[in-house]
């Protein structure tokens, strides 16, 4: 642990069990994690409300709802820096390749056995080689597409366009933030539906027929709320049409998670 996270771990504000102090307490209970560490830069969360009979037919893990509603959300943002807890500059060094690249992640909420999670219901990257990992060892759905993002903190101004196939379909969206000081990004209020939608800690994937997860830890998000406007669907409409119906509910962004922790994948028992 670096000294700006053991900071936080005994500031008053997060002594509290808070789903991260939580799962700061998972994770380090087990031994070797966590595998990887990276930073999650200028992300935004924008989500919809679907219908849970509908979406549950598409995911084989049990949902979690929010007072009986259920919820897909676009995760759009850089991981910059991935590198190994283990193993020094060579480590590093050798993982350089895919250690910085942009996602598009679009995930649901799930719990297994009373643990909260998500399930990715698909993931885009920049990166190819990238696509190769994420598979064959944790179970993710990595495809490879396109991706611009321009989410400016200095303007207030978000922008991020997805193209796949030959630019046939896409995911394009302009948002903005209301303040761009750092008192106005905060972590959530406890309870709200935007604790339940972003302070999640656990990743539950399937590979080869057999559940998996896996952990991760950082500090509670400091998000501000962001008025979104999406532009082209194409490429969520194509893979689950019922997004043609759904709710948009709003969209949160994060400036920066520092040191974020990434655990092995384990095998669900």
């Amino acid at each position: 642990m670096n000294c700006r996270s053991a900071a936080l771990l005994h500031n008053s504000r997060f002594r509290r069990e808070t789903p991260s102090r939580l799962a700061f307490e998972r994770l380090g209970s087990v031994p070797g994690e966590p595998l990887f560490i990276a930073d999650w830069e200028r992300a935004l969360m924008i989500h919809y409300e679907v219908e849970p009979h509908v979406l549950q037919s598409q995911v084989p893990f049990k949902l979690d709802l929010m007072e009986g509603r259920a919820f897909i959300s676009a995760v759009a943002f850089t991981m910059r820096g991935m590198r190994p807890r283990l193993g020094g500059k060579i480590a590093g060094w050798l993982l350089k390749p895919i250690s910085t690249h942009e996602f598009l992640n679009v995930r649901t909420y799930v719990r297994h056995r009373n643990e909260p999670g998500i399930y990715f219901l698909a993931e885009w990257l920049s990166n190819r080689m990238s696509t190769l990992l994420g598979p064959g060892l944790f179970g993710l759905p990595y495809r490879y597409a396109e991706l611009n993002y321009n989410h400016c903190c200095e303007t207030g101004v978000l922008k991020g366009k997805v193209l796949v196939r030959d630019h046939s379909i896409g995911f394009e969206y302009h948002a903005s933030i209301a303040s761009r000081t750092e008192a106005a990004f905060m972590q959530c209020e406890e309870g709200s539906l935007e604790e339940w939608l972003m302070e999640r800690y656990t990743a539950f994937t399937k590979l080869h027929g057999s559940a998996l997860f896996f952990r991760v830890w950082h500090t509670p998000w400091m998000q501000t709320a962001a008025r979104i406007r999406i532009t082209d669907q194409s490429l969520l409409n194509e893979h689950w049409p019922f997004l043609k119906e759904a709710q948009l509910t709003g969209a949160n962004f994060c400036a920066s998670l520092r040191d974020v922790w990434m655990g092995w994948p384990h095998r669900l028992r």
